[in-house]
């Protein structure tokens, strides 16, 4: 124990420690959270994607085929 501190002083000093401990492991259970949230997301964009790459695919084949002309 430091010469300056008492017991009392020691034990708040501990007990406030572990207090911001577990107030990082929230924070971080938070963050975890955030982040899956944020996965799912990119996944759902990722397969929006795919499905636009698709369709523009089949549009530019019939673009280079000379496929019929839009509006006629």
């Amino acid at each position: 124990m430091l010469p300056s501190m008492t017991t009392p002083d020691l034990a708040r000093k501990v007990r406030q420690l572990d207090n911001d401990v577990q107030a990082m492991y929230e924070l971080l259970a938070g963050i975890s959270a955030t982040q899956q949230r944020q996965g799912n997301r990119l996944g759902e964009i990722a397969a929006e994607q795919a499905a636009h790459r698709e369709k523009l695919d089949e549009i530019l084949g019939l673009l280079r085929k000379g496929g019929p002309a839009v509006g006629g």
